[in-house]
């Protein structure tokens, strides 16, 4: 009977660290894709239309690309967001490039708060979420691949399987 309580313990214990694995990966987006965190070039729909088709999860990663002294990342609240007011940013970046992995659920919001470029449309808001990383929609192309997460899904199955066979 103790044999029988120490398999199943050993087998939650397999099946949580594989779960854990499986949640930790993160896609990685550069932020305007080959334009990059600069004033866009379609004014304040750039970005908006970049977000289109993305779906964030905790754990992703926004990569940032700016020279460093032409541009900034200030994360702030929506109502400076909506201002274009970067005078008490929750978080403020001045060396680019810069990645922020998005660790909570909620609305991120993101500006640039030199003279002219957030009103000229260099914002950015996300809407993240909980939940499974799951193949990327059709045009919104994270960096890092799907094939990791099929890999760790992979290995978790191959560990389950493993656990089961001997401790069952």
């Amino acid at each position: 009977m103790a044999m029988k309580i120490m398999s199943m313990a050993a087998l939650v214990a397999v099946v949580l660290a594989s779960t854990v694995l499986q949640t930790t990966y993160g896609a990685s987006y550069t932020v305007g894709d080959n334009t990059g965190w600069t004033v866009p070039p379609g004014g304040n729909e750039f970005y908006d239309n970049w977000t289109d088709n993305k779906n964030f999860f905790v754990g992703d990663i926004l990569d940032f690309i700016f020279a460093t002294g032409a541009h900034n990342v200030e994360e702030v609240t929506e109502a400076a967001y909506d201002t274009c007011n970067g005078t008490n940013p929750i978080a403020t970046h001045s060396s680019g490039p810069v990645s922020i992995t998005l660790n909570r659920t909620g609305e991120f919001y993101f500006i640039c708060s030199v003279p002219g470029h957030c009103t000229g449309g260099q914002k950015l808001s996300v809407d993240v979420r909980n939940g499974p990383r799951t193949a990327p929609t059709p045009g919104s192309s994270p960096n890092r691949s799907s094939s990791s997460s099929s890999l760790v899904a992979t290995v978790s199955l191959a560990i389950m399987s493993a656990a089961l066979v001997l401790f069952c």
